[in-house]
C-alpha cells in the first residue's frame, strides 16, 4: 500500500497504511505493543476509521436547496494498471472529469483492449479544451458526442464510461456499466452510482457496432445541487468491486479530518483498493455478488483490476489541481 501513498504518507501520517490494514483486516498481523506501550496504529484507526453511529444518512438531503452563488472543482487522479486498458482526463477549470474502462475479454481476441476507452476520453477531453471559455458541459452529450467520434473512427474493443460535471452549484453525472462515482458531504455517502450490468462481471459496454448505439443511449444520467466542501469520488470497477461503501466512507472520513488535498485523497483511497484487490481471505463488493452466480460456489477475496481514482472536491475558493 505505501509505495502507491508515499508522498502522502511522507507529508501527512505514516500510520495511514497501518490503521488502513488494522480497521479493515488488511494484510499481515502487526506485533503486539510491548507491554505499557501503546498501540498507535489501532488508536489512530479507533479515532479516524470508526464506523459511524448514527444510523446512516438521508439519501435525499443532498436535494434539498442550496444557497446560490457558483462552486469550483479541485481534482487530482491516481491510477494502478493492472493491464493498462483504464483511461481518464480531467479539466479543473471546465469542471468536468471523466474514467473509462476498456473491457479486459478483448485481450483474448488479439485486440488493444485499452483502445476504445482510450479513444472515449481523448475525444471528450479533445472536446473540453476547445470549447469557448465558460461553457457549461452535460456529461450525457459529452459522452454521447466522445461515443460517437470514437465509433466513427472504427476504434476496437469496448469501454465501460463515466463523466462528471460541476456547474455553478449542480453535479451532473452520466455512465454506461459499472465505472461509477459516489458523493460524500460532511463525512456520509449521500448518492452512489449504481452498476449497469448484463449479468455478474459482464457490463454495458460503448463500442463500435450497432448495439454501441443502443447502449448509449442507456446512460445513467442525474444531477444533484452541490455544497461547498462536497466530495466525489469517481473510478473504474477496479475501486468499487474491491472497497464496500463503508470503507470508502470511512476512508474519505478520515481524509478529511487530516485534511487531505484531493491528491491525498486519490493516492489513500487507490491504494487502499489496490492491497484489497489482493487479499484473498476477506470479503469485497466483487466476492459477495459473485457467490449469488449460480454455478460460481463460495469465493472470498478481490478482483485484480487497473484501478483509477479521481475525487473531486467542490470549493467556493478556485486552486489548480
Amino acid at each position: 500500500m505505501e509505495r502507491h501513498m508515499v508522498q502522502t504518507l511522507i507529508e501527512i501520517d505514516g500510520r495511514i497504511a497501518d490503521a488502513l490494514r488494522a480497521a479493515f483486516r488488511i494484510g499481515a498481523t502487526r506485533p503486539a505493543p510491548a507491554p505499557g506501550q501503546h498501540d498507535e496504529v489501532a488508536n489512530f484507526a479507533a479515532v479516524l476509521l470508526a464506523p459511524r453511529d448514527d444510523g446512516g444518512c438521508e439519501p435525499m438531503d443532498c436535494d434539498k436547496p442550496v444557497p446560490p452563488g457558483g462552486l469550483r472543482m479541485m481534482f487530482d487522479s491516481c491510477y494502478i494498471p493492472d493491464h493498462g486498458e483504464d483511461a481518464h482526463f480531467g479539466n479543473a477549470y471546465a469542471g468536468v472529469v471523466g474514467v473509462a474502462d476498456g473491457v479486459g475479454s478483448y485481450r483474448g481476441r488479439g485486440v488493444d483492449a485499452s483502445a476504445f476507452a482510450r479513444g472515449l476520453m481523448s475525444s471528450a477531453h479533445a472536446e473540453v479544451v476547445t470549447a469557448a471559455p465558460g461553457t457549461q458541459f452535460c456529461p450525457r452529450t459529452l459522452l454521447e458526442r466522445a461515443h460517437h467520434a470514437t465509433a466513427a473512427a472504427g476504434t476496437p474493443a469496448a469501454s465501460t464510461a463515466v463523466i462528471v460535471s460541476l456547474a455553478g452549484r449542480t453535479l451532473r453525472w452520466a455512465y454506461v456499466g459499472d465505472s461509477g462515482f459516489a458523493v460524500f458531504r460532511d463525512g456520509r455517502m449521500l448518492r452512489r452510482s449504481q452498476a449497469q450490468q448484463h449479468h455478474f462481471n459482464c457490463p454495458y459496454q460503448l463500442n463500435s457496432k450497432r448495439d454501441g448505439i443502443r447502449v448509449a443511449m442507456a446512460a445513467e444520467v442525474g444531477e444533484v445541487p452541490a455544497k461547498d466542501g462536497d466530495i466525489v469520488v469517481v473510478g473504474t470497477d477496479g475501486l468499487f468491486d474491491n472497497v464496500t461503501d463503508d470503507e470508502l466512507e470511512r476512508i474519505v472520513r478520515m481524509g478529511t479530518a487530516l485534511g487531505f488535498s484531493p491528491t491525498n485523497m486519490a493516492e489513500v483511497v487507490a491504494g487502499f483498493a489496490f492491497e484489497a484487490s489482493r487479499c484473498s481471505y476477506r470479503d469485497t463488493p466483487y466476492s459477495v455478488l459473485g457467490r449469488r452466480e449460480p454455478g460460481k460456489g463460495f469465493f472470498t477475496g478481490g478482483k485484480r483490476d487497473d484501478i483509477t481514482v479521481t475525487p473531486l472536491l467542490s470549493s467556493t475558493s478556485y486552486h489548480n489541481s
